[in-house]
């Protein structure tokens, strides 16, 4: 296999603004979908923002999230970013006739910056952005890197917020049946384009993040949502992988509406509202993003006294471009607090890719992506690895180590900073 005939992506092609046609299209395709659901979008204050350029950033838990920001939006075109998997799927003509600009996860893109402005300042769309960049775990935010902040900063447009509720319980990654049920959202201004000048980053991504705050399954408890699926708790021990009884990972198991324990044996029933019940004993999380923040303590705690390993064989695959992608038999992964490291081969040579802690604030996972297992997606500027793993449930606690790892390498490097700051001082 000859890397120099492969077809990388071209990035800082330009956009094209969809024409009134398509953008009719994918607003009649989303309609049925969103009629049958019931669907709900409320706008609040936007009456002199119609028409206009602005910045939409909408939260991101399914498809139905497409849907609602094409309704919210309707009839003004608009440009939206997706990653490479998509165009994959859907082709890269297709998307680019749509207007959809093409993008690789959690790697820094100075063409996608030039782009998103060109759409708002010279094709005068509404530029959308999910800026958690990946589906939501566990029905709430995710994190966002404080580069938005900076970009909100550099377009100087006013920014609205479309907060969407139901769509992550309707079809959590986890559990791929949509049981089309019912949606809604918000949608609202964030900022004025004058109040963007005026505010410094860290103000505007302390309320970016607090539009972003969410929790699907207490809306859906709250809201009395019922979801009667026979099937609803099925996949769920993907993302509850570690016995809130027993303490082991990897030994969780689902079907139907039960969770359960294959070491210890307990077991927990998932009501019509999404709420846990064991079967004998102590229900120790009825709320189940309580249980995955648990999770996430674990492996916090793994990562800060240095205890934190992970390591696979995995099936490697890669995708430079949006056509095909491309196997190449097995390989290794390694994760560990100072970074990932990928080993194998790659277009008839030595791979050995290694990405520091500082450099991936979190990491895109898929369970059973296609069909075809759980995997994780590590991308350079050029090219994206898949990494399929041998082990079973473990893509969870990758994504929440990921995160840890960043989190605690930032903190170091700021303690650095501040340190050698105060050296220069004395």
């Amino acid at each position: 296999m000859n890397e120099d005939k492969i077809k990388h992506f071209d990035f800082a092609k330009k956009p094209h603004k969809p024409s009134f046609l398509l953008s009719l299209a994918k607003h009649l395709l989303c309609f049925g979908d969103l009629k049958k659901r019931g669907a709900q979008i409320r706008k609040h204050g936007m009456g002199e923002l119609e028409g206009k350029p602005y910045l939409l950033l909408v939260n991101h838990a399914s498809m139905a999230d497409f849907s609602l920001m094409l309704r919210a939006t309707h009839p003004y075109p608009v440009n939206n970013v997706m990653t490479l998997e998509g165009f994959n799927t859907y082709t890269e003509p297709l998307m680019r006739s749509l207007g959809v600009l093409g993008k690789r996860k959690f790697v820094s893109d100075v063409s996608l910056v030039r782009n998103i402005k060109y759409c708002l300042d010279t094709l005068h769309t509404i530029f959308v952005l999910f800026p958690e960049a990946r589906y939501s775990l566990d029905g709430c935010d995710s994190y966002i890197p404080d580069s938005l902040g900076g970009l909100i900063r550099l377009l100087r447009v006013p920014v609205v917020m479309l907060k969407i509720h139901g769509s992550f319980v309707s079809q959590p990654q986890w559990n791929k049946i949509d049981k089309k049920t019912y949606v809604e959202a918000d949608m609202y201004p964030l900022f004025a384009a004058d109040e963007v000048r005026a505010l410094s980053v860290d103000e505007i991504m302390a309320k970016v993040r607090d539009a972003f705050r969410c929790d699907d399954f207490a809306w859906q408890y709250e809201n009395r949502i019922r979801i009667d699926h026979p099937r609803r708790a099925e996949g769920l021990h993907a993302l509850l992988y570690k016995c809130a009884a027993c303490g082991a990972e990897g030994e969780t198991d689902s079907a139907d509406d039960t969770l359960f324990c294959r070491k210890c044996g307990k077991r927990w029933r998932m009501d019509e509202y999404g709420r846990l019940h064991a079967e004998t004993g102590e229900t120790e999380f009825a709320h189940i993003p309580d249980w995955s923040k648990w999770e996430r303590a674990c492996v916090r705690k793994e990562v800060r006294d240095g205890t934190y390993r992970f390591e696979d064989v995995i099936r490697l695959e890669t995708l430079p471009g949006s056509k095909r992608f491309y196997r190449h038999g097995k390989g290794t992964f390694l994760q560990t607090p100072e970074g990932i490291t990928i080993r194998g081969s790659c277009y008839g040579k030595p791979l050995d890719l290694f990405k520091g802690a500082l450099t991936l604030p979190s990491i895109h996972i898929e369970y059973d992506y296609l069909g075809r297992g759980d995997c994780a997606d590590v991308s350079t500027p050029d090219d994206s690895y898949w990494c399929y793993f041998t082990k079973r449930d473990c893509v969870t606690k990758l994504s929440f180590a990921t995160e840890e790892i960043f989190f605690l390498a930032s903190e170091q490097l700021k303690e650095r900073k501040e340190a050698s700051a105060h050296e220069k001082d004395r």
